[in-house]
């Protein structure tokens, strides 16, 4: 098997590319995935606020962890889906189960939000 010839770079050049790979993906679904840019207003709105409401360091790292961890979840996705539809647009059911999948991990992190912000804040 063929390995990728990006693969066995190390040291400083290593962590500069994987950054710009990094901001690469960011644009990317920024520019791909309406999804992801309602999530990263959410988030604009969000983190000032946990910031804004002084919940506390510890309130406030589970708030704004909260609300990362969806871009996280949603980026992850993303990227499923763009390898799947790589592969195949035929309709099968394990592509239509690795979406399905990718869609209810997004669902369970946006639930997470609300029970972490919702314990956070009027959990007293």
């Amino acid at each position: 098997m063929q390995e990728s010839p990006f693969k066995g770079k190390t040291g400083p050049k290593r962590v500069l590319n994987a950054f710009f790979y990094s901001i690469d993906g960011m644009k990317a679904a920024l520019r791909h995935e309406d999804a992801f840019r309602q999530e990263m207003l959410l988030a604009v709105i969000l983190i000032p606020l946990a910031i804004f409401l002084e919940p506390g360091a510890l309130g406030r790292a589970l708030m704004i962890g909260s609300v990362l961890l969806v871009l996280i979840v949603e980026l992850l996705n993303s990227a499923v889906e763009a390898a799947v539809d790589r592969i195949s647009f035929e309709h099968h059911h394990l592509i239509k189960r690795a979406k399905d999948m990718g869609s209810a991990a997004v669902l369970v992190a946006l639930l997470n939000v609300c029970v972490v912000w919702g314990l956070i804040l009027f959990g007293k």
